[in-house]
């Protein structure tokens, strides 16, 4: 399999305007409703590993490092449930974003799972998470589908 772009990024928003605003205006009520960016950049970069997303994964990865999420955060998320490096509430939210992007055709995620995460989450911070999810688990089939080059990575520098 070849990973050359079938469709670039920017001819997707400039082919697809009003999908792109959409989706960004998603994004955007996320942002609005309060739940933290930190937070929400997390479950981007976890929900695009499973789904093999390169372009999702590295532009979340450079946003989260522009808002100073730890390193050992980033490095480790994929092994999240053994890392030890994350709170209650990143863990629930992690924990949601696995079961939503990895939720059965003809199910939902288990009650035990829900409970788990309304423990950490009030109601509306609990939809906006799973927009959140639903929202990058788009941008990842739409990405995917057309391999979108993944943007240059952001570099830190070492201390």
């Amino acid at each position: 399999m070849t990973s050359a772009a079938r469709i670039s990024y920017e001819t997707f928003t400039k082919t697809a305007p009003a999908a792109y605003s959409a989706l960004l205006a998603l994004g955007k009520a996320v942002d609005d409703a309060g739940l933290e960016k930190a937070l929400t950049e997390l479950i981007k970069v976890r929900a695009s590993q499973i789904n093999d997303c390169a372009f999702c994964l590295q532009y979340h990865l450079n946003i989260a490092r522009k808002l100073g999420v730890p390193a050992e955060k980033l490095d480790l998320v994929a092994t999240w449930q053994e890392a030890g490096v994350y709170t209650d509430r990143e863990l629930a939210a992690l924990k949601w974003t696995e079961a939503l992007c990895k939720m059965p055709l003809n199910g939902s995620p288990e009650d035990a799972v829900y409970e788990a995460v309304r423990t950490q989450f009030s109601e509306t911070e609990l939809v906006f998470l799973t927009v959140s999810v639903a929202t990058i688990n788009q941008w990842n089939r739409i990405a995917g589908a057309l391999r979108f080059a993944p943007p240059i990575p952001v570099r830190t520098e070492a201390k």
